[in-house]
């Protein structure tokens, strides 16, 4: 049986909206990827980070 997706709240680091993003608990240690904002429509940088049962996400500013 597959774990369930981490779900976790963040703000867009551009419009301040309070967002979930979801990553897979399964997968690389650490993994960057690109993503819209579903408010504004800016691109954030997702961070997300795998170890043991924790999975820890961070978002940034694509023009960071």
């Amino acid at each position: 049986m597959q774990p369930f997706a981490d779900e976790q709240s963040h703000q867009c680091p551009y419009c301040g909206e309070s967002v979930d993003v979801t990553a897979d608990p399964l997968g690389v240690s650490l993994e960057t990827y690109t993503e819209d904002c579903p408010v504004c429509c800016r691109p954030w940088v997702v961070h997300v980070s795998r170890e043991e049962d924790n999975v820890l996400i961070s978002l940034g500013r694509e023009d960071d």
